[in-house]
């Protein structure tokens, strides 16, 4: 969960940590620090602050051998002594991400060895205990030797004072990558960090251990035997990660949904059919077999898998269970050979999804397919299919195109699932077709919506608490948006089905407690209105984000927002730009750090 970057070089590496950083701070922002090798010494630097405050710090260290990190906190509260770089007697330093669980067994037994523990973090255990064991000066093999005691997660970055031009990183259960430079090398949490000197990447696999120099570098597998992983160069460039006229990357980022929504739909809207190989080349054989779908996801990603259900279910007829996948692996479950797992995460690096992958194919799920963002993921490389959502980088912790993107794949999944089973005829299918080429133009229309929002969150601005109703397919659309307003603007929000609302929740409801509502122009319209009367008659204050022709109009204590159209089965995902759009200018009456909000980080690699 937090971020790594580290650096060898014949120049000046202080400024090229430091800007890793910057790109890394939707990992964890807690606090930040960096340590580099000069005349033969360590140089720490650390801030309980932003990375900005550890920028002005370090602006007169130097060094060409460095390791640099910012952390989103679990041992130990947010404060500089807990801030990493963690050293062993000036010698040995560590940057770390992940969890050791034995790290208290470990700590017992170095502190025994004479070790001062200065810090309430796991990670300082992995600093002595390299430094026990490089009494023969070999980093490498003590980094080796350390990992094979350690049980948990973890990336980390390993330097030491008298050995100025190598660097150790290794990889079990977080990701890392090596950039590979001219007569230079570094290695990030993710490639947004090298792009400042780098495209060419090496993807880390399960259980490596690199060995970094200036001019060459080695990979170790878990089993300790050299191996060779390709250089690929990555898509990705500078302009995607940079901020250019927006204020923030949410907001650039709800802007990017169109595009991403192309991207991700570009190679099936240009054919005349749906094919199951666009999930892999064993789709055509595994798809018949289904009989059931189970997803497993987090957060966002979860509401996602919520819609997708009643998608799945209505169009292709075919049975969807939702299992949060923090709680799936924890409980006995009855698993089905014949049922296809779907994993969604947004980096492929989730902790709790991973997990919940490697126990469902434990328990006999053979058929997985994973929706991500990151195509080297861990979660892509564990899934026998998958589908890409080409949404680029997401850079603001609330994930914003990375949903409407993931809604794309499951529709394009029920389709493909629907015409498998026989309940796909031609003439749907080009109609489904036609209305998914038009859904980034229908987006756009939307966006276009944003000052109305931006009017509309000044009357949130002395709120504290909200209520979210939608039914259908719309309630998960609902818990999205009460998602998105809690995480960014620190409004306690609530989500319920519209129906729910006479079973417990009316009771909250007075002209203090905004009652958003998403209200599409389908069957369950009327059913909704009912709801919508039972809260202006306790005085409750509506916000209702309509589509056309609902004939649901404004009048006092009911404030409408007119989408421009009805998308049909698309519609969850028109309606979540708008509950976005609301989050993030009520996020700006509060005064909130948007991008950054506190206590969270966007890459979720702990459980």
């Amino acid at each position: 969960m937090c971020g790594i970057v580290g650096a060898v070089a014949k120049r000046n590496i202080v400024p090229v940590l430091v800007n890793g950083l910057l790109r890394l701070e939707y990992r964890g922002y807690d606090s930040a620090g960096l340590v580099v090798v000069h005349e033969g010494k360590l140089e720490r630097v650390r801030s309980a602050g932003r990375v900005a405050e550890l920028r002005q710090k370090s602006a007169n260290t130097t060094g060409q051998l460095g390791i640099a990190h910012t952390r989103w906190a679990t041992h130990g509260i947010p404060s500089e002594r807990n801030a990493h770089p963690h050293m062993s007697r000036n010698l040995i330093a560590v940057v770390h991400n992940g969890i050791i669980e034995n790290y208290e067994e470990l700590r017992a037994e170095l502190s025994e060895q004479g070790y001062e523990f200065t810090s309430d973090t796991d990670t300082e255990v992995i600093a002595h205990l390299v430094h026990s064991h490089y009494a023969q000066g070999n980093l490498l093999l003590a980094t080796q030797t350390a990992l094979s005691q350690l049980v948990g997660a973890y990336a980390i970055g390993v330097i030491a004072a008298d050995n100025p031009q190598q660097l150790i990183a290794a990889r079990k259960g977080s990701p890392l990558l090596l950039g590979v430079g001219e007569g230079e090398n570094f290695v990030g949490s993710d490639m947004s960090a090298l792009l400042q000197v780098t495209r060419n990447v090496v993807y880390l696999e399960e259980g490596d251990v690199v060995e970094v120099n200036l001019d060459s570098y080695r990979i170790f597998d878990e089993q300790g035997t050299e191996v060779q992983r390709p250089v690929q160069i990555s898509e990705l460039d500078n302009d995607s990660v940079e901020l250019g006229e927006y204020k923030h990357y949410m907001q650039k980022e709800i802007h990017e949904q169109p595009q991403a929504l192309a991207n991700t739909l570009e190679s099936v809207c240009n054919s005349q059919s749906l094919v199951p190989g666009i999930f892999g080349a064993e789709a055509n054989s595994i798809f018949p077999k289904i009989e059931s779908i189970l997803i497993l996801a987090c957060g966002t990603s979860n509401h996602a898998g919520q819609v997708a259900r009643y998608w799945l279910e209505e169009i292709a007829g075919i049975p969807c269970t939702v299992e949060i996948a923090s709680e799936y692996r924890y409980r006995a479950s009855v698993p089905n050979p014949n049922t296809l797992v779907v994993t969604i995460s947004q980096s492929g690096e989730t902790a709790d999804t991973l997990a919940a992958l490697n126990h469902a194919k434990a328990t006999g799920h053979g058929y997985t397919l994973a929706i991500c963002n990151v195509p080297e993921s861990a979660i892509i490389r564990q899934s026998k299919l998958r589908l890409l959502t080409r949404a680029g980088p997401e850079i603001g912790v609330a994930s914003t195109k990375a949903f409407t993107t993931q809604l794309a794949a499951l529709f394009l999944l029920t389709l493909v699932m629907a015409k498998v089973r026989g309940r796909l005829d031609e003439k749907r299918e080009q109609q489904f077709l036609h209305e998914l080429r038009h859904l980034p133009a229908a987006m756009q229309k939307v966006l276009a919506l944003e000052p109305q929002i931006a009017e509309m969150a000044k009357l949130f601005a002395d709120k504290h608490h909200a209520l979210f109703l939608g039914r259908g397919m719309h309630f998960p659309i609902a818990a999205e948006g009460a998602l998105k307003l809690k995480e960014i603007s620190y409004i306690h929000a609530e989500a319920y089905p519209a129906g729910e609302l006479k079973h417990g929740p009316l009771a909250l409801v007075d002209k203090d407690m905004p009652v958003v509502s998403v209200a599409p122009n389908d069957t369950l319209l009327e059913k909704l209105k009912s709801n919508l009367q039972e809260v202006r008659a306790r005085g409750g204050e509506l916000y209702v984000f309509a589509d056309a022709d609902t004939h649901i109009h404004a009048s006092e204590g009911v404030h409408i927002l007119q989408m421009p159209e009805h998308a049909g089965f698309l519609s969850p995902i028109l309606h979540t730009a708008p509950l976005q759009l609301l989050a993030y200018y009520v996020a700006l009456q509060k005064g909130t750090d948007v991008d950054k909000p506190r206590n969270l980080a966007k890459s979720v690699t702990v459980e």
